[in-house]
């Protein structure tokens, strides 16, 4: 069985093809050469051209000079195929991938994925398909010593942050390698920056481990201002309810002064037995209105429990002065 391409292609897949060889890798065909023949097959003296290729003439295996343009053209008189032959390379542009494997500042290995973009330049076919045999290896090998001279100099972040740097350098440096051989370089594109799994998934866990901090640190934040704000409710809330009860007694007070007959004014004393005994009643109503009070303990006679409940505060108060004024 003939090979896919004559000339200088070999066959049409490279690497360990032998007993146990996973998945075969095409070869990358950019600058393919061909062998073709004229419009007769018994002689090449009349020639068709495509549109999206040049044919370079040979007389007996040499070149002769001649580049066809597209469309038909007459050679000269052939016997056989054996007086002239036509070698035909595309002119489209030719995508040529390599895939290098290198290590970042950082001693992590990856795999970098370069897309280079090329064509055969017009004033050059001769160059283009007689100075090299294998166009893709000689890319392969410009590419493989830029990415090799610049990634070691970034650690991995970096590597994936400054592709575009990689890519001019790739560039600059095979646009003016590959010109000499008649290709003209469009584009050197760095498409995949691919360390290992392992690799990946560690960082995809330092990523995410950052991320649960934050988290954390945000619900710290919102807890610590929920329990702020509810200790500044409550002790707004207690500060108005002693306002309030303090406003309460007040107005108990002047109830009292108000609703007293007696001429002469009322003493500070009979104001606290008053103010004593209202409080008391105040005490009973809302531990009888408690549904969880079982039981509620009073003095036989009211009149007396409230004379002898004031007494205790006003004899607890002058031994206290007492206390106070010997102690001075």
């Amino acid at each position: 069985m003939s090979n896919r391409y004559q000339g200088n292609q070999g066959n049409q897949y490279q690497g360990n093809q032998g007993y146990g060889a996973i998945n075969p890798r095409p070869l990358n065909k950019a600058g393919v050469q061909r062998t073709e023949r004229g419009m007769f097959g018994c002689c090449n003296c009349c020639v068709a051209v495509p549109n999206d290729k040049y044919y370079v003439v040979e007389n007996f295996g040499g070149f002769d000079g001649r580049i066809l343009s597209p469309g038909f053209s007459w050679v000269g008189c052939d016997c056989l195929g054996i007086c002239y032959q036509f070698r035909s390379i595309t002119k489209r542009v030719e995508p040529n991938e390599c895939v290098i494997e290198t290590k970042t500042k950082d001693n992590v290995f990856v795999n970098v994925k370069v897309a280079v973009q090329q064509s055969v330049m017009k004033d050059r076919v001769e160059q283009a398909v007689y100075r090299l045999s294998d166009v893709s290896s000689q890319v392969d090998a410009y590419v493989a010593d830029v990415v090799r001279s610049h990634v070691p100099k970034m650690s991995l972040d970096e590597a994936f942050e400054r592709k575009d740097d990689i890519s001019v350098a790739i560039q600059e440096q095979l646009g003016s390698k590959m010109q000499e051989f008649g290709f003209e370089i469009h584009n050197a594109l760095v498409t995949e920056v691919r360390p290992d799994q392992q690799v990946m998934d560690s960082m995809n866990e330092i990523n995410k481990q950052k991320r649960l901090r934050d988290a954390a640190i945000m619900a710290g934040e919102a807890e610590k201002v929920r329990v702020v704000k509810a200790a500044e409710g409550a002790a707004d809330a207690a500060c108005l309810q002693g306002e309030g009860i303090a406003r309460q007694r007040a107005a108990i007070v002047e109830g009292l002064r108000s609703s007293m007959k007696s001429e002469d004014a009322l003493s500070d004393e009979r104001i606290s037995e008053l103010l004593l005994i209202s409080q008391y009643f105040e005490t009973l109503k809302e531990i009888g209105a408690n549904n969880k009070s079982n039981a509620v303990f009073l003095p036989q006679s009211p009149i007396d429990g409230m004379r002898d409940i004031s007494t205790q505060i006003r004899n607890g108060v002058l031994q206290g002065n007492m206390a106070a004024g010997a102690t001075s």
